[in-house]
């Protein structure tokens, strides 16, 4: 899904490519992530609806790929910043069943300097099934509060 082509990076994140409109597509990168998630057999339980705690992988995976993985890595192992979750809060409208392509539509907004909320929701088409809320902070190698990098600061508020 991640690719180097400005073209195909706006189009994954659902903005237009248009050389006009190139500031909302650097815009919709920051702003809005959109993450495709393949439903399949394992992710399901006996009921036949994804497990709900499959969503939360779910979200893991889109955080990651909104924020960069190579920054993240990078945070990690030359700064020694990590992020953890503080709060995670679902509201289970519906459920995905084996063989739904999903879409999860994360939103990053910094609510302090140490602490960035992921508004995380899960569509199928244009059909909310789960809404969430994810609170992150970013630690030390200490596993102590520390101030969000400038790096993640400067892609979230670049909108």
């Amino acid at each position: 899904m991640i690719s180097s082509s400005p073209r195909a990076s706006c189009e994954a994140w659902g903005a237009s490519t248009d050389d006009e409109d190139r500031s909302a597509c650097d815009k919709a990168r920051v702003t809005t992530g959109r993450f495709p998630v393949q439903i399949y057999y394992e992710d399901t339980d006996h009921s036949g609806l994804v497990y709900h705690a499959n969503y939360l992988k779910y979200f893991e995976r889109a955080r990651e790929h909104l924020l960069g993985s190579h920054e993240l890595v990078r945070l990690l192992k030359e700064e020694g910043v990590g992020f953890v979750v503080y709060k995670c809060e679902m509201t289970f409208k519906e459920g995905a069943v084996f063989g739904d392509i999903l879409e999860i539509r994360s939103t990053p907004k910094i609510e302090s300097p140490f602490r960035v909320v992921f508004q995380q929701d899960v569509y199928r088409d244009d059909r909310l099934l789960v809404a969430g809320f994810v609170h992150m902070v970013a630690v030390g190698a200490d596993k102590k509060l520390v101030q969000l990098p400038p790096s993640v600061r400067a892609r979230i508020e670049a909108a």
